[in-house]
Formats: structure tokens, sequence, C-alpha cells
């Protein structure tokens, strides 16, 4: 479970990303983060990676207040969150296997559940005959699809997903969007950061739209209309 807890994040007395935000998320949830350009979606999942701390207020996972854990421990935490990106933040000198694989390094895993669990992620996202490319092997689709193999391989609690369709063409966001809700229905709770009104309104599930930096709509199966 997520809980943002009057949560607000000032950088100026002119320049306020959130501002008293009370957001409640449970395990399994598929919520959809929408807002126009500067509403406060990517700074909500910065304070969630703690990335950035807030201004005020408190931020939990499962009860754990990840606004007050030291930096020494903050791997804990960020082992049970995945991350994708708009521009995939993949290794350009490494294989789509060898991508995911770091993941799984950098988490201390074992070479014989990197041997195993990278392939299956592979395989959960349709690239399980692409390990070895390169991400110049791979198309704009592919390339996204590994950045969510190498956010899966862990296993979390948590995938955020922040403006990930925004360099893709409408049939491989389409794609994406399926391969969200397939690995939602697996149990892993999305938080999808987007202005897709499109994607967003044709995946119906809870839909929080943020304004100038405050929740000013919160509701289950509800329409992105801004």
């Amino acid at each position: 479970m997520l809980f943002f807890d009057d949560v607000s994040k000032i950088y100026s007395h002119d320049a306020i990303a959130l501002k008293n935000i009370n957001l409640r998320i449970e395990p399994k949830e598929f919520v959809s983060l929408v807002g126009a350009s500067g509403a406060g979606k990517t700074t909500l999942l910065r304070l969630l990676l703690r990335e950035e701390d807030p201004s005020g207020g408190h931020v939990y996972l499962d009860g754990i207040d990840i606004t007050s854990i030291p930096r020494r421990r903050l791997h804990h935490v960020r082992r049970r969150i995945g991350t994708v990106f708009q521009d995939y933040k993949l290794l350009p000198m490494k294989t789509a296997y060898e991508n995911v694989a770091f993941a799984m390094e950098a988490a201390g895993r074992l070479d014989e559940e990197i041997q195993e669990d990278v392939p299956q992620a592979l395989d959960v996202v349709g690239l399980g005959d692409k390990m070895k490319n390169y991400p110049h092997q791979l198309s704009g689709g592919e390339k996204q699809r590994v950045a969510i193999a190498r956010a899966l391989v862990n296993r979390p609690d948590v995938i955020l997903a922040d403006e990930l369709t925004g360099n893709l063409d409408p049939v491989n966001t389409w794609e994406i969007m399926k391969l969200l809700q397939k690995i939602n229905e697996l149990g892993t709770t999305i938080l999808l950061a987007s202005h897709n009104k499109e994607v967003v309104n044709a995946i119906g599930k809870r839909l929080v739209v943020l304004d100038h930096g405050e929740i000013i709509s919160d509701e289950q199966n509800g329409k992105y209309l801004l």
C-alpha cells in the first residue's frame, strides 16, 4: 500500500510542485496519474523513489515512512519499486539480456537467479527471441519492453511508469499498455503518469487528476477530459 500523507513540495514561493497531497493506493491497483505538463506527476513519483524529499508530509510504502529512512538504507525500499521512463534508459553497449541482468546484479542477486529470471522476464514482455540484441537493433516499442522487463525482473510490489509511451507510435503505445495491464493482472501495482487522454481513458481504471500540484479529481473508471 502506498500512502501520501499531506505531502507538499515547494521549491520557492512561486514554484509549488505539490500542495497537500493525500493519496492512498491499495495493493494490485492500476492508477493513472494525469494532468498537464507541470501538474506535479513526475514530482510525486520522484518523492516515492526518494529522489527528492518533501517540503512537508510523509510518504509511506506498506507502513514504512520512506521520508525518514537513512539514505544508506534506501536500496532496500527501492528494490520493491520498478521504474520505466519515456527515454528507456537502456545501456547502449549491453544486450537486452545484459540490460535486464544489470538490474538484478545491482540488487545483489545470485548468478543462478539471474540466469533463470532474466529469460523469464523477457518472455513475459514478448522478447524471448531478442535477448542478444543491442538497443540499436531494437525498435522503440521493443526498447520499452526491455525497460519493462528490467523493471519487472526483481519482482517489485509496484511499477512506476512515467510517460513511457511518449516516444512511441499509436500501435506500440497500445501494445505497451496491454502489457502493463497484463502485469497488473498478475498482481503488481501500477502507477502510470501520463498526459495521454486516449490511453488513460481506454485503460478504464482509477484516474487521479492533478492540476497545479493539487488533486482535483480521484475516480474509479474516471475520464480525463481536461
